[in-house]
């Protein structure tokens, strides 16, 4: 994506790098010249130091098969985001394979060679911001710089990086605002649906993704962890184990969180009984559902039910 240089330089036209004017009159040197085609935008070069967080420019490139970036260093913070090709990742000394969906990100004081498979061009998003939080924004919830994860929602990521564009080759008064907005927007979201480098296609993931689906389809008949495990065909043990790999929650939560979003919506009716609210989400106790209930939304479904009906 970058050359090593980070200054800039001024181009007499006052044009972007995908040809449409601007506002500002820098473009960056690092952008790189091994690319077939590239939509790229590019900000403030020198902003606010202490501002939370601020994009200085982002695009996306189709990769020349000769496509090699080597550095040792990086002045800003970088995302980056593999929509289509193959290649290789060497940050910090830790090797990766890059395939569709990977996530990646670097910075200050981390080395990055980067390298498209000449069969198969990387087609890659980025977006590269400073700020007082942008440190902390990439180790939690995005991968810290240096290290490599998938996303298991790559359109969505793909979606989000085309919003961003569109907002940074917008150059209105609001850009900055929107683009920082929608660059945390998507760090949350990687975070979201983050697994493991190199995990969609396999087995594992494939029983995982078929047993959230399972629960999300028939949650209001499943009554806890045994009844889902025997329903998707797996051990229980061995189903906690996928969405301790690859959710940010159990089986049983994920279960649990579906039943009360149910019965949020059912309270809100006119006329709703907590005690019938409770027997349709398959609990018999209605103590154990406003326990539950309470547990998740931090207030007991009578109050919940009053409060929305107030409004």
């Amino acid at each position: 994506m970058k050359r090593v240089n980070t200054t800039s330089r001024r181009i007499p036209t006052g044009r972007g790098a995908a040809g449409k004017s601007t506002a500002a009159t820098v473009e960056p040197d690092f952008f790189s010249a091994q690319i077939s085609t590239a939509r790229r935008f590019y900000l403030d070069l020198n902003p606010p130091a202490s501002d939370t967080l601020v994009v200085i420019c982002g695009g996306c490139e189709h990769c020349a098969p000769d496509y090699r970036v080597r550095r040792t260093d990086f002045r800003y913070y970088s995302l980056e985001f593999v929509a289509r090709g193959a290649g290789t990742l060497l940050l910090a000394g830790r090797k990766f394979d890059l395939v569709p969906g990977a996530v990646f990100a670097y910075g200050p004081g981390v080395g990055q060679d980067i390298r498209s498979d000449p069969a198969r061009p990387l087609v890659k998003f980025f977006v590269d911001f400073v700020g007082h939080q942008a440190r902390a924004l990439l180790r939690h919830p995005a991968p810290e710089p240096g290290a490599a994860l998938q996303t298991a929602a790559p359109n969505e990521i793909l979606q989000l990086f085309e919003d961003l564009i569109g907002a940074g080759l917008r150059q209105t008064l609001f850009s900055t605002g929107i683009c920082a907005a929608l660059t945390q927007h998507m760090l949350l979201r990687i975070a979201e649906t983050a697994v493991p480098l190199g995990t969609i296609g396999t087995l594992a993931f494939e029983t995982y993704q078929r047993c959230r689906q399972y629960i999300e389809t028939h949650y209001l008949q499943l009554q806890g962890l045994a009844e889902v495990a025997a329903c998707c065909h797996v051990d229980a043990a061995y189903l906690c184990r996928l969405f301790g790999r690859y959710d940010h929650q159990s089986p049983y939560q994920y279960l649990t969180r579906l039943k009360m979003r149910a019965a949020a919506q059912r309270l809100q009716v006119p006329g709703a009984l907590v005690k019938v609210v409770a027997d349709a989400m398959g609990f018999a106790d209605p103590f154990q559902f406003s326990r539950t209930f309470r547990r998740v939304y931090g207030v007991s479904p009578r109050s919940f039910a009053q409060f929305h009906r107030a409004e």
